[in-house]
């Protein structure tokens, strides 16, 4: 590719090719102070699907290792964006190292608190809030969980923060941490947040899984018990390769269930999950 930017995040190391500059010099300026590999694991392409749409009404295909052929393009300015989802994509379908679990990930005093649920949920902004506060990041998109001991493993990308969530960090935090607003794309308005730094520096350091727990975000509050049946089916539906990881997916997956409790969580706004939260941790992480 004519342009290139490499980045480890976790235990995975990724190469961005692009067509243009414009979306690397945006990822370098963001992923500022993350190591840069010398062998990726994954590679990432974005490219235009003809010669002249490099410049006229640039649009931007997303490629790799691992790609999905009738996923329609981006903008340019949408460039970013697409790179991220790129990585996300690589990880969804060629990490075969940890069970993937669709969910965010903070850490304190060495325990993990996991939190899952469906787009809009506000994982996201929950565990960024949480990273802001004292708690350390250590993923918005995908908790790794180790298929031998159990740990989860940090992949602190940027946070893709949304829409309403934008502006809960606009002014709060330093302004060369957040990246480009980006309207209009597939899920709204979109603007990255690099993880503070004591996440970037502790992105080789795993937890012990202490928590478990579904957000719903937009109903009143209330705190729920969920079977055990229910939990393991909602995560292997959370899991992107529990299937293909076959016998040591369903062990992974069964240790986090019988081991980890778990509370269903409804919230209204961000300030009652997060006085959810810290007090289901207090009650419930040993």
């Amino acid at each position: 590719m004519k342009h290139e930017f490499r980045v480890q995040v976790g235990p995975a190391a990724f190469r961005i090719g692009s067509d243009w500059r414009r979306p690397l010099d945006q990822m370098a300026a963001l992923y500022t102070g993350y190591p840069e590999p010398d062998i990726p694991d994954f590679t990432v392409r974005l490219f235009a699907r003809c010669f002249w749409r490099r410049f006229l009404r640039p649009s931007v295909m997303i490629g790799g290792d691992y790609m999905l052929p009738d996923a329609a393009p981006l903008s340019l300015a949408h460039g970013m964006l697409g790179a991220e989802m790129g990585m996300n994509l690589q990880m969804a379908l060629g990490q075969r190292r940890f069970l993937l679990l669709h969910a965010s990930a903070v850490e304190r005093d060495g325990k993990a608190l996991l939190m899952t649920g469906e787009s809009g949920a506000g994982k996201s902004t929950l565990s960024a809030l949480l990273g802001e506060r004292g708690w350390r990041f250590m993923g918005d998109e995908f908790a790794l969980v180790d298929l031998d001991s159990g740990a989860i493993h940090p992949f602190p990308r940027l946070v893709s923060l949304k829409n309403e969530a934008i502006a809960l960090f606009e002014g709060s935090v330093d302004a060369s941490r957040l990246g480009p607003l980006m309207r209009d794309t597939p899920k709204g308005d979109i603007r990255h947040l690099r993880p503070p730094d004591d996440a970037v520096a502790k992105m080789h350091e795993p937890a012990r899984p202490a928590l478990l727990l579904f957000p719903r975000f937009g109903h009143a509050p209330d705190i729920r018990e969920i079977g055990q049946a229910e939990i393991f089916v909602r995560l292997t539906q959370a899991s992107t390769n529990y299937v293909t990881l076959g016998e040591a997916g369903f062990d992974a997956l069964s240790g986090l269930v019988t081991t980890v409790p778990s509370r269903a969580v409804d919230y209204p706004d961000t300030e009652s999950a997060v006085d959810s939260v810290e007090r289901l941790w207090a009650e419930l992480a040993k």
